[in-house]
């Protein structure tokens, strides 16, 4: 069902460019489907590899690099291709209130139709370069550290004033190289957390694409340990080796588990959920796991022990309340990571908890931005974001 709504996706966007150079570039019309068809075959392949579970064994580094290309290709003409149809719109309702006042003589085009088209063609390619190089140097710059104190009546006075430091979606990999990986380690590092907790997707699509993140993050200095789940993307291949390399570095994986964190006779309970993509890894029927399971994650925990409860989407905050989590850390949406209609948050297409922090009774979500990219390497309206958490008791 992906591969077909892609290839859907990827017929559609073809439409519309030959409709649209149709009007503009009436010249290109007999080898423009050709050329179409030949940019997008490395997306196809690459894309039936992935169905197949194949996409991580043996297939070229080119071919990836490729369909990257393609998909690069399609995000920046979809844009100039809308705003050429709604110009050619405009242009045609323009025309026929020109043919009614002139009713009863010869219909002829109007003659500014096509400069008309073109500079709205000029004008949206314009806008899309400008905001392809806006949206990298968001990607790409420093990430905000958003500072929250967050106050429990319940909150155990042995870990008053607790600093958690919350990454979410660092996605490592083709976009998300070793050096900016270094770079979030640095800000983090100097928050001088207690706790790191890394909520899912910590690479784009292979288990070996972890191994910059380990490298990045190698003794970071956290006392109260560092701590993890997985997210959709890190499903999206066999993760036995990420949950393996992670034990191995020092970075307890907790899927559907929980761990006791002391600290002068207070204590809290860290719970991880499992990600609903679990079940169907690969994008097939292959089973890595149940899925979340909250009365797996919060069995034999003690009665006083305070939750915070790890859960990469936010759409499953209800599984961590069933845990009993007065605290729950998220990310999945980041922020929509491409808003360029301003007051619309993009992240509204699949949940309502876009970002930030959410409050229901007594007990909060806290929604995170993340930090690295996917599909195309650049954010707008939704800068990277580093989150640290402060836990009072009052």
């Amino acid at each position: 069902m992906p591969f077909l709504i892609a290839l859907i996706l990827i017929f559609l966007v073809q439409w519309l460019h030959l409709r649209l150079l149709r009007l503009e570039l009436p010249a290109l019309r007999r080898w423009l489907p050709w050329a179409l068809a030949i940019l997008h075959v490395p997306l196809i392949i690459y894309a039936g590899l992935r169905v197949l579970g194949l996409a991580s064994h043996g297939s070229p580094t080119f071919l990836r690099t490729l369909a990257r290309g393609a998909i690069y290709f399609q995000a920046f003409t979809v844009m100039h291709l809308i705003a050429g149809m709604v110009a050619d719109g405009l242009a045609r309702l323009r025309s026929r209130r020109r043919e009614a006042r002139e009713a009863g003589g010869d219909q002829v085009e109007d003659p500014g139709r096509r400069t008309f088209l073109r500079t709205a063609a000029l004008a949206s390619g314009g806008a899309a370069v400008g905001l392809g190089a806006g949206g990298t140097r968001e990607a790409y710059g420093d990430p905000e550290i958003t500072r929250l104190t967050l106050a429990f009546q319940d909150f155990p006075a042995g870990l008053e004033g607790l600093r958690i430091a919350q990454l979410s979606d660092l996605h490592a990999g083709p976009l998300v190289g070793p050096a900016i990986l270094r770079r979030w380690r640095d800000f983090t590092e100097r928050e001088r957390p207690d706790l790191l907790l890394f909520t899912g997707d910590l690479v784009d699509s292979r288990p070996e694409e972890l191994a910059p993140l380990l490298d990045a993050f190698d003794g970071f200095a956290a006392p109260l340990g560092t701590f993890a789940v997985l997210g959709n993307h890190d499903y999206f291949d066999d993760p036995r080796p990420i949950w393996r390399d992670l034990e191995m570095a020092g970075i307890r994986c907790l899927e559907n588990a929980s761990t006791l964190i002391r600290r002068d006779g207070g204590t809290l309970a860290l719970l991880g959920l499992q990600d609903p993509m679990a079940r169907n890894g690969r994008f097939r029927r292959l089973a890595f796991g149940p899925g979340p399971r909250p009365l797996e994650a919060s069995r034999d925990l003690p009665a006083d022990a305070f939750r915070v409860c790890m859960n990469h989407r936010p759409s499953e905050w209800e599984r961590a309340l069933e845990a009993g989590a007065r605290l729950t850390l998220s990310g999945h949406t980041h922020g929509g990571q491409i808003n360029p209609i301003p007051g619309f948050n993009s992240a509204n297409l699949i949940g309502p908890r876009t970002g930030g922090l959410y409050r229901e009774g007594n007990d909060f979500l806290y929604v995170s931005r993340g930090l690295g990219v996917v599909g195309l390497p650049i954010r707008i309206g939704a800068p990277p974001e580093i989150v640290i958490l402060t836990l009072r008791r009052g």
